[in-house]
């Protein structure tokens, strides 16, 4: 498996170990990387999604077990999975998270599981 980003597939394994490090099931491992995407990331940043530039004001975790980013431009608001999203700061624990979705196949990340590429 490829490394993402400037990370190698060492470092994302580590990553991924101390986010989930009293974390057995698939979901208390989901809980322990949204955790730390929740609170690496400098929020609220800009990005674009579709070409148009928004603010990222929040992370959170849908009850489909996916973390998206709480976009807003305007008095529009559309939640985004993280995964989809350019990199910001704190992206090694996105990457971290996308390493653990491809590593570890379960049916918490719907989008990577049926196949789409990040």
């Amino acid at each position: 498996m490829e490394a993402d980003g400037p990370w190698t597939e060492r470092e994302l394994d580590a990553l991924v170990e101390a986010a989930n490090m009293d974390a057995y099931r698939t979901e208390e491992q989901l809980m322990g990387l949204f955790t730390v995407v929740r609170e690496h990331l400098a929020l609220p940043f800009t990005t674009l999604v579709l070409g148009v530039q928004v603010t990222v004001q929040a992370i959170d975790l849908t009850e489909g077990s996916q973390i998206v980013a709480r976009c807003v431009r305007g008095p529009w608001q559309q939640a985004t999975a993280i995964l989809d999203l350019p990199s910001p700061e704190g992206a090694q624990w996105i990457a971290a998270y996308r390493h653990w979705a491809l590593t570890f196949p379960t049916s918490t990340s719907p989008t990577l599981r049926a196949g789409t590429q990040p």
